[in-house]
């Protein structure tokens, strides 16, 4: 932008264009000191041509929570997001992934993460007006063989699943041709991938989705204790890459995680004698949850527990925490056809 659009002294605008800055973000991008070392300016005078600057850029007009809610009615590609080809999975996330940002699923074995992802490679897939992306998915697997063969059988189950498309919409997409699978079994592979073979396919818009199944398996081998700061290091290089691909492809990006189960005993809540009380932890600690835009929690109760407590639901999918969303949860079941919530079963 041009600096003679301030409206600044005439003495000013001289000594900025004397410093060789040639536009209104590159002031912005020096302190106060330092614009005063390379203009001559006075504090006063830096202070004024910051404000005004940053003004300038901003603009001057509030906009209130209605202005927003407008402004998401008016762009609503902004606002998309990645449907998970359930209705119910869909309204506890109000529409599914946001395509900005890291989302995590973490749980438990058999908790019905991996059958998730897959089907959110099934979905993306989809035309626009039905939650997709039009699009297919990279799949990165980092411990366990990739499942292709649930894969086959959700695809030959889409017609029963998505029943709110029309069949001869869901006919014409060849999901096996559009994800995309690479396998990462250690830290260096996966950096590797993400760096350099993933933008490939984003950049080209062969693919809108991006899925690691999992992300702790390559970290397991790093150092913990004294020694792990090399490995948080590694989490912020890998988060920073995937924000970065996101961001700049609109792509949303699924990290399934494993959990560590710590037992406690039940003092203070009344219940049988004994009683104990799970709680899942996401691995990887504080150093990648910070890299995270959405955390999900998806849980199943062991037979022994679902047996003492009949009429609970055995899987739970829970929002731990997101920007735009409260703590929730529903249930759901894992059939032939894939991953569905329950009706009626959604709590904050």
């Amino acid at each position: 932008m041009d600096l003679d659009q301030l409206d600044l002294n005439p003495r000013i605008i001289a000594a900025i264009k004397k410093a060789k800055l040639k536009s209104i973000k590159e002031v912005l991008h020096f302190s106060g000191p330092d614009l005063q070392r390379l203009t001559g300016l006075s504090s006063p005078d830096v202070q004024y041509l910051l404000s005004t600057a940053s003004s300038h850029l901003r603009g001057r007009s509030v906009f209130t929570a209605l202005d927003l809610h407008r402004l998401e009615e008016r762009f609503p590609a902004q606002h998309q997001r990645l449907s998970l080809g359930c209705p119910v999975l869909d309204g506890l996330l109000r529409g599914g992934l946001p395509l900005d940002g890291i989302t995590e699923l973490a749980g438990r074995s058999s908790a019905g993460k991996t059958q998730l992802a897959l089907q959110l490679c099934l979905a993306v897939q989809f035309p626009r007006q039905h939650g997709g992306l039009e699009a297919g998915a990279v799949y990165i697997c980092t411990e366990d063989a990739f499942p292709s063969k649930r894969l086959q059988q959700l695809i030959s189950q889409q017609q029963r699943l998505r029943t709110d498309v029309p069949g001869e919409v869901v006919g014409k997409i060849k999901f096996g041709d559009h994800i995309f699978i690479e396998h990462a079994a250690d830290v260096d592979s996966l950096l590797a991938c993400v760096s350099k073979k993933v933008p490939v396919l984003l950049s080209r818009g062969m693919a809108r989705l991006l899925v690691i199944d999992s992300v702790a398996a390559p970290f397991r081998c790093e150092s913990d204790g004294p020694a792990s700061a090399p490995r948080a290091r590694r989490l912020q290089a890998l988060g920073a890459a995937l924000r970065q691909l996101s961001a700049a492809y609109q792509s949303p990006v699924l990290c399934v995680n494993q959990v560590t189960e710590a037992v406690e005993e039940r003092d203070a809540v009344p219940g049988p004698p004994g009683a104990r009380e799970e709680r899942l932890s996401p691995a990887l600690g504080i150093a990648w949850s910070n890299q995270l835009f959405m955390r999900l929690m998806a849980d199943r109760r062991r037979p022994e527990d679902a047996s003492a407590m009949q009429g609970h639901p055995t899987r739970t999918l829970r929002v731990v925490f997101a920007p735009h969303l409260p703590p929730s949860s529903c249930s759901y079941t894992v059939t032939a056809e894939g991953v569905q919530g329950t009706p009626g079963t959604q709590s904050c």
